[in-house]
């Protein structure tokens, strides 16, 4: 492969680390109980964190999703996943 000018694939980056369960914490209660069908805009909204391997480090993304509309209302990227985030 060196003669030809060929390289194998780079490994990918292991994904970071972003739970740890091993708490006292008490579960937060299901409110919804999976029924996301929403009739008026601004009354349920879904939130989810992603993470994207950059040849920088790790990028989180956090967006907020309206349910009745299936708009995305807000998101936010950082380099860290903190509270601010």
């Amino acid at each position: 492969m060196r003669e030809n000018g060929l390289r194998p694939p780079r490994r990918r980056k292991r994904p970071p680390i972003t739970t740890d369960s091993r708490h006292g914490y008490g579960i937060a209660p299901n409110l919804l109980q999976r029924v996301l069908d929403a009739d008026h805009p601004n009354t349920i909204w879904l939130a989810d964190i992603t993470y994207i391997a950059t040849d920088e480090g790790w990028l989180y993304l956090a967006a907020v999703k309206d349910m009745a509309t299936r708009e995305i209302v807000g998101w936010s990227m950082a380099d860290h996943l903190r509270s601010s985030l």
